[in-house]
């Protein structure tokens, strides 16, 4: 037995194969020997509180650095609270490999204890997902979740494994190949259509740059930086894609869509060239979706067929990694300049001069006030600290729409988001994971009270830990986003929205062992924050804002993004 070796033994095997220095996970019966042998290995295994946030966690991991983030959990619910983790690294074209584990095989169907069927269950929720019921298939395997997961459209991949195979024994051998003949990934885009959309780049009165979260997602940034260059154009960052290009950088007007700027909006309305680049047309920021960019052909980069055509149809259509495209791209920009670039020069000018009017005419400006803090205050409180250079997690709600319109991002893979799924609970675990990932890095949590309080048990794993993580709680008393919407599409009829019960931040850091402070003056806000990033461990602060204030601008539900509401109605004087 002494050259055989455990199906767990192998697994860590595989990973360390992998490169992966850390899991995130919670044990149970099932994946006791996948523990057992992780008691004397070098991968660190972080124990999260929840298996959800173990996959938050993974996405965080992940999403900081390029990698696959892991995360572990046990068969049955242990499986089963994963999936909204997953459902969100879905959405988001997140790459991580979760490791489940599953009853013995012969126990398999007979509703043995702590069984789900987590094959069928992940089965729409991941990019691929497999059940291992030989060990001599686990090796490969595993490598091939590692591959599926990160290359073409990056995504979620599930390793299902029954304790029999963990507890089996094989002889290991490395593999060295993969191969998957029924998957394809096109990378290079096609040279003739890379051609042509150059020429109508420059052919363009009024080209518009709208790139996604596949910039980050493709490591596209350097690229997408040298196409706004070279054409002069202006460009707009989705919500996942902010920090593809740096927010002072003088061609980045802001986030466009449901809750983007004025001059965002107007400026995709109304061009008639739209360089769409790993972008999924989402319907936060289309609006309206027959009213969005109605005057403008469209150009679309993208490495996912499907995503081709799906929302708004093409003129120009190139499937391909973005990172090789706009490199090509670049290049023929370049070669076309001298015989095309003066052809509408005199209209890209007259361009500009309308986006930089839109953006004066109604400029994101935060609020501020002398007698109560204002949400928007301290996003650029927190913008003023980080420089553009933190690391900053959302949770889901207003917060983050306002941490979207004022922290500025320089670099990317510093702006972490539920984007797609909307997850609350996803700020907290989702820093944590970040923290791991780049223990460098100044890290701040920023959530609203509701999405909080669905992480309180990862207060733990921050204290176990001792991560310098700065939670920042925007408490305004209410589910903020849902309170928005109730006061302006239902006569103000707030039902089930109100947060009346919240902890004392003070003492509830002080029981896990750490700092916290709370604070509802204008006057305390930045040595409050300071205090915050000077401690060496971390911080929970609870900042309590305006409770009514909303995030404006808004477009209203099956409104076009041209059809914003611009700021709250004024009370009619008599």
């Amino acid at each position: 037995m002494s050259n055989l070796m455990s199906g767990a033994k192998i697994l860590l095997e595989c990973l360390v194969r992998e490169n992966v220095d850390c899991i995130f996970g919670y044990p149970g019966g099932v994946t006791l020997p996948l523990y057992d042998a992780m008691y004397d290995h070098p991968i660190r295994h972080v124990l999260v509180r929840h298996e959800e946030n173990a996959a938050f966690a993974a996405e965080g991991y992940a999403r900081t650095t390029g990698r696959v983030g892991v995360c572990c959990a046990t068969s049955g619910p242990g499986a089963t609270n994963l999936t909204t983790g997953l459902v969100d690294a879905m959405m988001d074209s997140i790459p991580i490999v979760a490791l489940t584990g599953q009853v013995t095989s012969k126990l398999i169907g007979s509703d043995a204890f702590q069984e789900a069927d987590t094959f069928g269950i992940t089965r729409s929720c991941t990019k691929h997902n497999f059940l291992v019921k030989n060990l001599a298939d686990l090796p490969q395997t595993l490598h091939e979740a590692f591959y599926i997961a990160a290359t073409g459209r990056p995504g979620p991949v599930l390793v299902d494994i029954p304790k029999d195979v963990f507890q089996g024994h094989a002889q290991y051998a490395p593999v060295n190949t993969i191969h998957l003949p029924g998957y394809k990934v096109h990378t290079d885009g096609h040279a003739g259509q890379i051609r042509r959309a150059a020429q109508m780049m420059w052919e363009a009165r009024r080209p518009m740059v709208y790139a996604g979260g596949g910039i980050i997602a493709g490591a596209a940034h350097d690229e997408l930086r040298e196409l706004v260059e070279t054409l002069d154009a202006p460009a707009v960052c989705t919500l996942m894609g902010l920090g593809g290009l740096p927010s002072d950088h003088r061609n980045f007007i802001s986030m466009p869509g449901m809750h983007g700027s004025y001059a965002a909006n107007m400026a995709l309305t109304e061009c008639d060239l739209l360089i769409a680049l790993g972008v999924r047309f989402d319907d936060r920021v289309t609006g309206r979706l027959a009213a969005f960019a109605p005057h403008a052909k469209v150009i679309h980069v993208d490495i996912d067929p499907a995503e081709i055509g799906k929302n708004r149809a093409a003129d120009l259509p190139i499937v391909g990694d973005v990172k090789k495209v706009l490199s090509k791209l670049n290049k023929v920009l370049v070669e076309l300049a001298p015989q095309q670039q003066a052809v509408n020069a005199a209209g890209r000018q007259e361009w500009w001069t309308m986006v930089r009017g839109w953006k004066e005419e109604h400029p994101l400006t935060p609020e501020f006030s002398t007698t109560e803090i204002k949400p928007q205050h301290l996003m650029k409180e927190i913008d003023r600290i980080s420089g553009g250079r933190a690391v900053v997690c959302s949770d889901v709600g207003q917060h983050q729409m306002w941490s979207a319109q004022f922290i500025r991002f320089n670099e990317p893979r510093l702006w972490l988001n539920s984007g797609g799924l909307g997850s609350m609970g996803f700020g907290l675990p989702s820093a944590i994971g970040a923290q791991f990932a780049r223990p460098d890095k100044l890290v701040f949590a920023i959530m609203g009270d509701g999405g909080f309080q669905m992480s309180v048990p990862e207060l733990a794993t921050v204290a176990s830990y001792g991560l310098p993580v700065k939670m920042i709680v925007m408490n305004n008393g209410y589910l903020g986003m849902v309170r928005q919407w109730q006061e302006l599409f239902y006569n103000n009829r707030l039902n089930a929205v109100t947060l009346d019960c919240f902890p004392d931040a003070e003492k509830l850091a002080g029981a896990y062992g750490f700092k916290g402070r709370t604070i509802e003056s204008p006057a305390d806000l930045t040595p409050a924050l300071e205090e915050a990033v000077r401690e060496p461990g971390p911080y929970l602060l609870n900042v309590k804002v305006s409770p009514y204030e909303n995030v404006f601008p808004m477009v209203p539900a099956g409104g076009a993004i041209n059809e914003m509401v611009l700021a709250p109605p004024k009370p009619v004087t008599v």
